[in-house]
């Protein structure tokens, strides 16, 4: 592999080392007043929207002292009061469906749940006029030691991935991690744990966090990475964003305000981005993801190259003994095999390379969920809600004949005459056929058509037509593969649900009914 080089204006670096003693990690239950960290006695904190994260905000608030009002516009939900979980609180009141905005006018704090977009309830007019309007994700950064370093990761696509390879390394590596964020437990859960049993050892040295576009709307100021990851960029959520140039400001408000390291790790080449970054450049040590000094993989050879000569990392990483489906996730594992160098903590690359065997992403990401009896192999990646993440799919199952699943609820692209699946259309033309389904099946359909698919292309109306087709399509050594490339909101909860549904399906139907391929 080539060396190391640093040629280009926007790889000015800076930064600055300091090690961090080790932290310490716990975990609790039922929501009770701590003296040890009460800093919002006889404030009132209003928590908007009650899914997982707003629920752990609230839990936070009422650790740290304050009296809580609960919002959200679901009226069926059942008030937090009535939760056992948040028993024996006074200082407790929610609010379901519209509200007087003088509620929020009148709180000392206003802590956004990032599935609540700014224009509901006013909360835009209230972060412009300077009222104190924070995110979820800021709230809890209060609450941490100064000395938990904090590795966090974004990007369009495989975030959950990478968080996921780094905590399952820095587990192997013997350091006290926290993974979370918006991949499973919200970070105000950690912080509550701190607040709730500080002397309890040992204590979390690690929180690695992936952080979506929707967690930095509101720009933070408690909240420091000492690595920071924005894995790619393309369009997504632009229906609550608006435009790229705000999807992208977003992601790279990570960069805004790191510590210790100060590693920024970035892909190669993106326009909007290298536009993006440059406010910030003089700020943090950069690294690229496809380029030194960064990191690049070498596909056929199984090796990645980590070169970030500022910080002391020039290391081969062994990917061979990498068990995740796809070759995308070489990147992936590169990727956080970096940051975690990037963290400054002692680890070697030896310490990593022995953890490559071992790593696992999470589910519905290119997932082998079952291999029937027909000799056919089914894959779940129901997480590639939109066209690039299925693109990284079919990119990763080269050498395989696959009939792709495609469909859901399409996002909007940037052109509003396009869906975005024409850019399918050559990865797919060695792939055995595809099968349309749901909402925007015959969108797609038509998409790829128009713009010269030459394989054999099904239309479905739903997901479980779609398993049935396609098992009759298959022959020995084929793969059926869930990559959707769209929400998956028309059939299902979400995109979990969607995959525990194919997954159902690809396995009950092979014990249920014999087929007879020719």
């Amino acid at each position: 592999m080539e060396m190391c080089s640093t040629a280009v204006d926007l790889r000015r670096i800076h930064h600055s080392l300091s090690l961090a003693p080790s932290p310490k990690s716990i975990r609790g239950s039922i929501v009770q007043f701590s003296a040890n960290k009460q800093d919002l006695k006889g404030q009132s904190v209003a928590v908007v929207g009650l899914g997982k994260s707003g629920r752990a905000a609230v839990k936070l608030a009422l650790a740290r002292g304050a009296s809580v009002l609960a919002i959200d516009i679901d009226k069926e939900l059942h008030p937090l009061e009535h939760d056992p979980l948040f028993r024996n609180h006074d200082q407790l009141r929610t609010i379901l469906g519209d509200i007087d905005i003088e509620e929020l006018q009148s709180a000392d704090k206003v802590v956004v749940s990032p599935g609540v977009p700014l224009e509901n309830y006013g909360l835009q007019s209230l972060l412009q006029s300077g009222r104190k309007v924070i995110s979820e994700l800021d709230f809890a950064a209060e609450l941490l030691p100064t000395d938990v370093k904090i590795l966090a990761v974004t990007g369009t696509n495989g975030k959950s991935t990478v968080a996921t390879f780094a905590g399952q390394m820095l587990k192997h590596c013997g350091v006290e991690v926290f993974v979370g964020g918006n991949l499973g437990t919200p970070l105000s859960e950690a912080a509550y744990q701190f607040i709730k049993m500080p002397s309890l050892d040992p204590m979390i040295k690690v929180a690695v966090v992936e952080v979506s576009s929707y967690q930095m709307e509101i720009p933070c100021r408690h909240f420091h990475p000492s690595v920071s990851v924005i894995l790619n960029i393309s369009p997504d959520h632009l229906e609550r964003h608006g435009t790229m140039k705000n999807y992208v400001a977003c992601k790279c408000r990570l960069l805004a305000q790191m510590h210790n390291t100060k590693l920024g790790i970035v892909p190669f080449g993106n326009q909007l981005l290298d536009e993006a970054i440059s406010d910030y450049l003089d700020d943090f040590a950069l690294a690229w993801i496809g380029s030194f000094p960064g990191v690049k993989i070498n596909t056929e050879a199984r090796l990645a190259k980590l070169c970030v000569p500022s910080i002391g990392v020039s290391s081969l990483l062994n990917l061979g003994k990498l068990k995740a489906f796809g070759t995308h996730n070489y990147l992936n594992a590169a990727v956080a095999a970096l940051s975690i160098l990037g963290l400054d903590l002692g680890i070697n690359i030896e310490s990593i390379n022995s953890a490559i065997g071992m790593l696992m992403p999470p589910p519905h990401r290119m997932q082998l969920v079952h291999n029937d009896s027909q000799g056919v192999t089914w894959v779940d990646d129901s997480k590639a809600t939109n066209v690039e993440a299925t693109l990284t799919g079919l990119m990763g199952m080269r050498g395989r004949k696959c009939i792709v699943l495609l469909g859901g609820m399409a996002k909007i692209q940037g052109a509003q005459d396009s869906n975005g699946f024409e850019r399918l259309t050559e990865h797919l033309k060695d792939q055995r056929c595809v099968i349309t389904f749901g909402f925007s099946g015959e969108q797609i359909y038509q998409t790829l058509f128009a713009n010269g698919l030459a394989i054999p292309c099904f239309r479905s109306s739903c997901l479980k037509d779609a398993v049935k087709l396609a098992r009759k399509l298959a022959k020995q050594g084929d793969t059926v593969v869930l990559s959707p490339g769209c929400a998956s909101f028309d059939e299902f909860k979400n995109f979990e649900h969607r995959g525990d549904v194919f997954k159902e399906l690809a396995i009950l139907e092979d014990d249920q009914e014999p087929i007879y391929r020719t």
